[in-house]
């Protein structure tokens, strides 16, 4: 069961200087990039100002490290999310390159399609050559699959910067659905990542099993919460997992109406039917049977 680790600030801030100073241009290319005023930078950075979650998330992907790196020290500790077997994060041992063609590849596949992205065109994008992009992707399978390993990092690190915070786990579980929902922005490109590798994955079984792996680690994370709220009384004490494979289920469903815009069907009427589903499933029962004691 995971918990939620307490961290000083000072660790904190240490350990962002630390990514910080792995990021290969000055620090005002950084605070663009990740798109925070120098000054806030510079103050988080002296520990004066604290950052947010999302500019942790960035920090650690400009950074090539994990935000469970950040807050807790370490790329697999078990806390409030279950941690993926293996991510895209970056490392010393890829280049910029090789991260730039990943992020080229994840847009374009999130935007147009995986069938519609030549490796010609995610050469053009990077300014670089079919060559180069072969030497670091052997396959065009391999972009796929190293975009979903990208996605996964991504929620992975939301997950964590989020929500290392909140000791409550209803809070924490409707948190969760927040940062799964498909809206504008990064959030509904991954959606598009999954639905493809959703449909990738029934014709290819070296996939299936990374979709499978991948797939464990979101139902896990779902599945530890529902268990941390029964042991703090605000959940039903029903099977964790089974309530978990509802949960998923709906946010499936739904999300893949959102996401192919099914007339009637919005972020808005998702959010609501989600919460709706907590409220009744999850939490609502402990409150139907203490009455009924």
């Amino acid at each position: 069961m995971g918990t939620v680790c307490v961290v000083s600030d000072d660790e904190l801030v240490e350990r962002v200087r630390s990514a910080v100073r792995r990021f290969p241009e000055s620090q005002r290319v950084l605070a663009e990039r990740i798109g925070l005023d120098s000054t806030k930078l510079s103050k988080g950075l002296n520990g004066t100002r604290r950052f947010t979650p999302e500019e942790l998330t960035r920090i650690a992907d400009a950074g090539g490290v994990t935000v469970n790196w950040l807050i807790n020290g370490a790329d697999d500790l078990e806390t409030v999310a279950s941690a993926p077997q293996r991510t895209a994060a970056r490392s010393p041992e890829r280049s910029d390159r090789y991260h730039q063609i990943l992020d080229a590849a994840w847009h374009m596949i999130a935007e147009r399609g995986y069938h519609s992205v030549r490796v010609a065109d995610v050469a053009q994008a990077c300014g670089t050559s079919a060559a180069t992009i072969h030497y670091h992707f052997p396959g065009r399978d391999d972009l796929l699959t190293e975009a979903l390993r990208h996605s996964v990092k991504q929620a992975f690190d939301r997950q964590v910067a989020e929500l290392h915070v909140i000791d409550d786990a209803h809070e924490r579980l409707l948190r969760l659905v927040e940062l799964q929902l498909p809206s504008p922005g990064p959030l509904r490109m991954e959606w598009s990542i999954w639905l493809q590798v959703w449909n990738e994955s029934a014709l290819n079984a070296e996939l299936r099993v990374l979709h499978s792996d991948s797939y464990s680690r979101w139902h896990d994370t779902i599945a530890r919460t529902i268990r941390q709220g029964q042991q703090q009384g605000v959940f039903a004490d029903t099977d964790a997992d089974e309530m978990t494979m509802h949960l998923t289920a709906l946010i499936d469903g739904l999300g893949i109406q959102v996401i192919t815009e099914r007339p009637g069907r919005s972020v808005e009427l998702m959010r609501r039917v989600l919460h709706d589903f907590v409220e009744r499933e999850v939490v609502r029962t402990t409150r139907t049977r203490r009455e009924e004691t």
